[in-house]
């Protein structure tokens, strides 16, 4: 087995955990897995992976090694790739929110496949921190800014927020018509994904924002699930406006509180900074930034 073909083993052990996976898809034993990575480790003088009954991690050398195997592996492809084809080619890792990615991407992807016809695309959809480099994910699309300096980050533009309830949950707790009169108000509890806290709602008056941190009998950390929290009548609850618009367009939420706007959320497509930009993601970033310019 060649330096490359050993890089290449390296790789898909990090991403999928697994000797047999990585092996059965590079279609040799495990056996010659096994000797494989055992053999580089011996050669650069450092163990790279972390063997467990479970499971198989990279130690802390090995995610060194990992990214830059992965750097190295994807300059060969764009190597290849630039003197194959006229146009950019490979596989794409995106991963957004899924209401986001049928919103926003779903409706114009057919037009940029139709473009772009060597470019394949996966989209995995969560509101989670993801490992970009550990994951091998190109490209995430999230509200706000990475506390990890090492990421880059492409602004997308703005999304402005609203508060909702149900006509149930109003009947039930009143209208409130100012920020003073939710001291009986209940809140969908949304867990962050950074925090691990409850996020509190946020209004603007006179400029200034204010967080009110409202009780909350039902938290969730999935966007999907509070807002049909929200539609059960379980609180008010706050996210950008085009989450609600088919609830709103039904009766199924009401706006409130709209002279005390919550303000709007960057949204940014952020990707790994350590290793040159693919030709395949710099098209993507072009084509998802017009997409977000014209909704926006």
């Amino acid at each position: 087995m060649d330096k490359i073909q050993q890089l290449q083993l390296f790789v898909r052990i990090v991403e999928g955990g697994s000797f047999l996976q990585a092996a059965q898809a590079l279609g040799i034993a495990r056996s010659t897995a096994t000797y494989a990575i055992k053999q580089l480790e011996q050669e650069i003088g450092v163990q790279l992976l972390a063997r467990t009954t479970r499971a198989v991690k990279p130690t802390p050398e090995g995610d060194a090694f990992y990214r830059r195997a992965n750097a190295v592996l994807e300059d060969i492809d764009e190597t290849w790739t630039a003197f194959r084809q006229t146009t950019p080619g490979g596989h794409l890792r995106i991963n957004a929110p899924g209401l986001l990615t049928r919103t926003f991407l779903v409706p114009q992807l057919t037009e940029f496949l139709r473009q772009y016809p060597d470019i394949t695309v996966t989209f995995g959809q969560t509101d989670r921190l993801v490992n970009l480099v550990r994951e091998g994910i190109d490209c995430v699309i999230r509200v706000g800014v990475p506390e990890d300096s090492s990421l880059r980050l492409r602004r997308l533009g703005h999304l402005p927020e609203i508060t909702c309830a149900s006509p149930a949950y109003l009947a039930a707790k009143g209208i409130p018509h100012s920020i003073d009169d939710l001291a009986s108000h209940t809140m969908i509890g949304f867990i962050s994904s950074q925090t691990g806290d409850t996020m509190p709602l946020n209004f603007i008056r006179n400029g200034r924002t204010e967080s009110r941190r409202l009780p909350a009998q039902v938290m969730t950390d999935n966007s999907d699930t509070a807002a049909a929290l929200a539609v059960q009548g379980l609180g008010l609850i706050q996210a950008p406006r085009y989450r609600f618009e088919d609830q709103l367009r039904r009766g199924e939420l009401v706006e409130v509180l709209s002279a005390y706007p919550p303000g709007s959320l960057q949204i940014n497509a952020i990707y790994a900074g350590e290793r040159r930009v693919s030709r395949r993601l710099d098209v993507f970033l072009h084509w998802v930034s017009e997409i977000f310019a014209r909704a926006l």
